[in-house]
């Protein structure tokens, strides 16, 4: 969906296709066109954004095959949806039980993380909409803290450098301007909005510019830091980095971890194939729900698993709504949009056609009416 802000740009809302993960071509294309295409059905609405995700094989064969991506490209013609972002946060289609810190790798010190994410750019420049300002990928927070070195932050280092070089050759060559958006998550060498910040302080763009490489920021990681979007946009501004993409959910808050009740719910949320970090307020966190009885229990918990943005709370627990709601104030709501790009992240709702196409459109639909409710006009 598209929405045309007070300044006159254009805002995109769309939703992430991890939800319906594809490893290959004519996989992805099922997804668009028993998912994606549907949903737009549904809205009612003349074009829907997709954030596609593309493991690597896939990202490397329409990065060098003509044929394919025109096939890709027909498909989200024929089903009206463009494609602004891509999810480049995974690296594999991933088959094993548990997933864990494997979801980080190859991390941004291993050459082939640059590889993928080279192959990203050039798919994105092709299949960008031409009246887009601009196209993104989400990437990795560098890797999973442990490990970590100077030595490796020197790789990290020199890997976006030429990231960056990329990104400006692309520009040069196609007229198509693609950014970088770095997520902080839990557990991860960038952990926090601060260190994001601190770090990518060397891509920001002097004087009112556009950098090519910022923040991706997830509300639903912010919340489950207990960071507050006051003090984050702040830090934001005066570091001078951008926020290239905006992801929307909400994460499961526990108030009174001495309820037992309530622990277990939090327990059941998400699925133990990905890490559900806990965080206490105020105090330390551990890298699964399962550890939670480290703890203290003194003050409230919250959990990284992504719950839709209109969800309600499960029993005996709340949900970070309020934070989603400040994050996109503070992105869409004033004189000029911090990001262009919006989109709904859930990637652990049931697989079956028919709910995942109803869920995804409650989700989006429930966004469409926050974003007019700032003053945002739908673009029909």
């Amino acid at each position: 969906m598209r929405f045309r802000h007070r300044d006159g740009s254009i805002v995109h809302l769309g939703y992430c296709a991890t939800v319906h993960p594809a490893g290959e071509l004519d996989e992805l294309i099922a997804g668009l066109d028993d998912c994606a295409g549907p949903v737009r059905a549904a809205l009612d609405v003349p074009v829907l954004g997709v954030g596609l995700w593309l493991p690597h094989q896939l990202a490397d064969r329409l990065a060098n095959s003509p044929a394919s991506l025109s096939k890709l490209r027909r498909s989200l013609q024929r089903n009206r949806l463009e494609v602004v972002t891509l999810n480049g946060t995974p690296h594999s289609h991933f088959t094993d039980k548990i997933v864990g810190t494997k979801l980080y790798c190859p991390d941004w010190t291993d050459p082939e993380r640059l590889r993928y994410t080279l192959d990203l750019v050039d798919v994105l420049a092709e299949l960008l909409p031409a009246d887009a300002s601009y196209g993104s990928i989400s990437t990795v927070p560098l890797a999973w803290r442990v490990p970590w070195s100077k030595a490796r932050n020197r790789a990290a280092r020199e890997a976006f450098d030429r990231v960056e070089q990329h990104l400006a050759r692309t520009e040069t060559r196609t007229g198509r301007t693609i950014r970088l958006a770095v997520e902080t998550e839990p557990g991860c060498v960038l952990e926090m909005v601060g260190q994001a910040a601190a770090w990518l302080d060397r891509y920001s763009s002097p004087y009112g510019g556009t950098s090519r490489i910022g923040l991706g920021l997830d509300a639903c990681h912010l919340a489950v830091q207990f960071e507050e979007p006051a003090d984050v946009f702040q830090m934001l501004w005066r570091a001078g980095v951008d926020v290239v993409k905006g992801q929307l959910s909400v994460a499961p808050t526990l108030v009174d971890p001495s309820d037992a009740a309530a622990r277990y719910v939090l327990s059941q949320l998400g699925t133990p194939k990905y890490l559900r970090q806990v965080r206490e307020w105020g105090g330390p966190g551990v890298d699964d729900v399962a550890q939670a009885y480290e703890l203290s229990g003194h003050a409230a918990w919250r959990m990284h698993t992504h719950l839709p943005a209109h969800s309600a709370a499960p029993d005996g627990l709340s949900v970070t709504t309020g934070v989603l709601d400040d994050c996109l104030t503070r992105l869409v709501g004033g004189g000029h949009p911090l990001t262009h790009h919006l989109e709904s992240e859930v990637y652990t709702w049931p697989r079956g056609r028919h709910s995942l196409v109803k869920r995804i459109t409650k989700e989006l639909a429930w966004l469409r009416g926050r974003l007019t409710d700032l003053g945002l006009d739908e673009v029909h």
